[in-house]
């Protein structure tokens, strides 16, 4: 088969991204507008359904398909809830892009203080969330022959130096099971981990004056800071057919900050 840029095309397909109606310039609605940009049919999820309807609608007004709905994610019902309303408007399930997270309501408490509440409460929406959402469109994935899952994990990562970077590796972990449990029935997994990106959430985490962004400025190979549409072109090749062959892999954006073999 030749390689074409129609590979990377996803019309037709039904992705569901979540936490994409968040805080205004956020890593979810860049996805949710690549993937319509792509030919996708976008579920726009979000604790914030009022946020999720708002880019749902901005999709729309671009010529795009998309609809808007509440999630939790850490409470199965809701994710089953969401996965329906997913196959009432378009039929089913091809992608999901697991990207809400805690990051900015975190505890970045010392783990010798840390309340076991902050810490259940971390996991429940980083890990479990992404284990309740994929376990909710497997069965659509199945039955429509194959589907992609994209996990949002992060650069903070690697090393893990407290609760957010222990949630997201262990969403690494998450990663590799699925995609080694489910690449027999054509369903990938891989993940994503982004640098420091000048969303809205990440510059009230880390400003622009921080010590750490000139830190990075010192060690990053390129440049420190990226936008979140930086990160949309590897979601598309990890979520359409020019990317059928690659599962359980951590991709690293993030301009040079983290290298691993």
């Amino acid at each position: 088969m030749t390689f074409t840029l129609d590979q990377f095309r996803l019309d037709g397909k039904v992705a569901i991204v979540t936490g994409a109606g968040g805080r205004g310039n956020s890593i979810g609605r860049a996805y949710a507008m690549g993937l319509a940009n792509a030919g996708a049919w976008v579920v726009v999820a979000d604790l914030n359904e009022a946020g999720a309807l708002a880019v749902a609608d901005e999709i729309k007004a671009a010529g795009g398909k998309a609809i808007g709905v509440g999630v939790d994610v850490a409470d199965e019902q809701s994710t089953l809830v969401m996965a329906d309303a997913a196959k009432e408007a378009f039929g089913g399930v091809d992608v999901l892009v697991n990207n809400a997270a805690l990051m900015v309501d975190i505890s970045y408490d010392n783990l010798e203080s840390i309340s076991l509440e902050a810490w259940n409460k971390a996991f429940a929406v980083n890990l479990n969330g992404a284990l309740l959402c994929s376990r909710a469109v497997i069965p659509s994935m199945r039955a429509r022959g194959g589907g992609r899952i994209v996990n949002q994990t992060s650069g903070g990562a690697f090393p893990a130096t407290g609760l957010y970077g222990i949630s997201k590796l262990a969403l690494v972990g998450l990663t590799t099971s699925l995609a080694k449990q489910f690449g027999k029935e054509n369903i990938t997994c891989n993940a994503i981990a982004p640098g420091n990106v000048t969303s809205d959430a990440g510059k009230m985490l880390v400003p622009d004056d921080s010590p750490f962004i000139q830190f990075l400025q010192a060690t990053v190979a390129t440049r420190a800071r990226g936008e979140p549409d930086e990160l949309v072109g590897t979601l598309l090749l990890l979520c359409s057919d020019a990317g059928a062959w690659i599962t359980g892999q951590t991709i690293h954006v993030d301009g040079g900050w983290i290298m691993r073999p």
